[in-house]
């Protein structure tokens, strides 16, 4: 068995591809500032070096493990090394620790700290960059910008767009767009992995909490909060608990205490685009045309294919995403209930997703100059806003959500994990297509997290193909494949962030730890095991909602409130006055 000595223990190697992987499986946390697991080697912060008997001092995050390395993590020249790198990150970083949103979470803040890097002696150098908050989602800060080149390789790498890149040399280097143009005149499709991925507070998600705020201390506003499946296996994380933790009643209780008068559950929402897509899906698999369908819950991905693939709008569902749905369904039909005019309804969605803040200020998704959902939060600002008006979150009692938008079915509740999408529409198109019950409730077949998964089910006398995908890179790459006729798909199920919603950009910071996604998907998963009902067609709150307002699924009512078109982008025009318009001419919804 070969093996290596860091800080004079053995360590066996068993296929670890650098030294840094070694060191850390040693225990020890050797500090990084550029790496990231889940992307490309860097080298650019300096941090990770180590000293290598009979080398000297080497970079751990590329240099490989060999047979009998004697490696130290601890040593004087090391420790005199790292605190010279910190301070020379610093001398480039705008130091407005106290005020910056990324206090407390900031990776150059926690080094610092550690490594006692309290009275920096290099004086700022870098030029002044204006702050670019242009775009409905995030905000991005040149001047604290460490050169960690993160945000620039998760958008090559994991989406395939290159919205933000390197620019000038030496002194004069920066993360830019093409030109400098604002992030909203670029190919940026507003996903936030860049700000996910971000050591400090150089990119951050653009805070609706003010807004939110206002809309709750206005007494004749009725403000009706929807909350995202994705969100309750997270939000705990912000107060300690373990990720995939549901804790859906204790936000209902917090929304509640901070002002909310109702509390809905946007994966009902998800149990309609269960049924509006798979009646979509068999239609189209009957009259074998527009195959395969892609789904389109993901605003990132729809935005991408606005983009890059217009020739594919035509096999985009027309369903909205179940955050629009309900927002449509609250101000068209409910608010009739309620006795009040639409303007006189706030919605505000929480959210895992930073993209959910660009659809819902889309055209599309307003009716005489008034929203369907009028603020985007993400589970971060609600995390905030919680601290800000002191409740301890986890001493709060479950408390149920309101109807008519409560209960869900399971297949609402997956919606949130890559797969989910998929496995949900196939609960409800076996029994059509076999025409008999479904014997089993779950199709193990779509999940998985790889970025890019197919497989093929016989589903009465049809062999049904599925294609399901993370990642706008890998997208790219089926779309490719498709156009080359390599393969053929009859759904495709789209998800722009790693592992789906559940990596979503505005999810608690857990820098790049796929096992955190990865457990607030078996959390979500496991929520659709503990619910009575787990096929959508099977919900009565939904099929009340039929009844009462849309007719059936399919029909022209529940078109004009659940459905929605999409044209292309040409170029890449800012969302203030170029975001899609409807263009009916394109594709007709009906």
């Amino acid at each position: 068995m070969s093996w290596v000595a860091v800080n004079n223990q053995r360590v066996e190697l068993n296929g670890e591809e650098s030294i840094l992987a070694v060191v850390r499986k040693a225990g020890v946390d050797l500090p990084t500032l550029c790496y990231h697991p889940e992307l490309s080697v860097y080298g650019g912060c300096r941090l990770c070096l180590v000293e290598v008997k009979g080398r000297g001092v080497v970079a751990a995050c590329h240099t490989p493990p060999e047979e009998g390395m004697r490696i130290h993590t601890n040593t004087d020249q090391l420790r005199f090394l790292r605190k010279m790198a910190l301070e020379l990150i610093l001398a480039g970083h705008e130091r407005e620790c106290t005020s910056c949103s990324r206090s407390g979470t900031c990776r150059l803040q926690e080094l610092a700290e550690r490594f006692r890097v309290d009275k920096p002696r290099f004086q700022r150098q870098a030029p002044a960059q204006a702050v670019d908050d242009s775009g409905p989602a995030l905000i991005r800060d040149p001047k604290k910008c460490v050169l960690c080149g993160e945000c620039v390789r998760v958008c090559a790498e994991w989406q395939g767009i290159g919205a933000l890149s390197f620019s000038k040399r030496g002194a004069r280097m920066s993360v830019s767009t093409a030109f400098d143009l604002p992030i909203s005149e670029t190919s940026c499709v507003n996903c936030g992995q860049c700000a996910a991925v971000c050591p400090t507070g150089a990119l951050v998600v653009k805070a609706q909490m003010d807004a939110v705020w206002q809309a709750l201390a206005d007494p004749e506003k009725i403000v009706c909060f929807q909350i995202a499946p994705a969100v309750r296996v997270a939000i705990g994380e912000e107060f300690g608990l373990a990720p995939g933790h549901s804790t859906t009643g204790r936000l209902a209780a917090a929304l509640r205490r901070l002002g909310a008068d109702r509390v809905f559950d946007t994966s009902l929402a998800a149990d309609l685009t269960v049924l509006e897509e798979t009646a979509e899906f068999l239609e189209r698999v009957e009259a074998g045309e527009r195959l395969p369908l892609f789904t389109s819950c993901c605003p990132a991905w729809v935005k991408y294919a606005e983009q890059s693939y217009p020739e594919y709008l035509d096999n985009l569902s027309s369903c909205r995403s179940p955050q629009q749905m309900l927002g449509s369904l609250v101000k068209r039909y409910y608010r009739t209930e309620l006795g009040v005019q639409p303007d006189q309804i706030v919605m505000v969605s929480v959210m895992p997703c930073t993209a959910k803040k660009f659809e819902a200020q889309r055209p599309e998704f307003a009716t005489a100059g008034i929203r369907d959902v009028d603020f985007v939060i993400t589970t971060q600002e609600l995390a905030q806003m919680i601290r800000e008006h002191g409740l301890e979150y986890t001493a709060l009692p479950e408390e149920p959500l309101d109807e008519p938008f409560a209960v869900p079915t399971g297949a609402g509740i997956i919606f949130g994990v890559t797969g989910g999408v998929s496995e949900a529409v196939l609960r409800r198109a076996y029994e059509v297509l076999a025409a008999e019950p479904a014997h089993e409730v779950e199709f193990t077949e779509v999940r998985g997290f790889e970025g890019l998964r197919s497989c093929e089910l016989t589903i009465g006398d049809r062999v049904i193909r599925l294609g399901v995908v993370n990642g706008l890179a890998n997208a790219a790459e089926l779309l490719r494949e498709i156009q080359a006729g390599t393969v053929h798909y009859d759904l495709v199920e789209v998800m722009a962030c790693p592992g789906g919603c559940v990596g979503g950009a505005g999810q608690p910071i857990s820098r790049g730890d796929s096992a955190v996604r990865r457990r607030r998907g078996v959390g979500l998963y496991l929520g659709d095991g503990q619910q009575k009902v787990r096929r959508a067609q099977e919900n009565p709150a939904v099929a009340a909602i039929y009844e009462r307002w849309l007719g059936a699924p399919g029909s022209s009512e529940a078109h004009t409130a659940l459905h929605t078109v999409y044209s292309h982008r040409e170029g890449h025009r800012s969302e203030a006055d170029a975001v899609c318009v409807r263009n009916d001419t394109v594709r007709t919804t009906a």
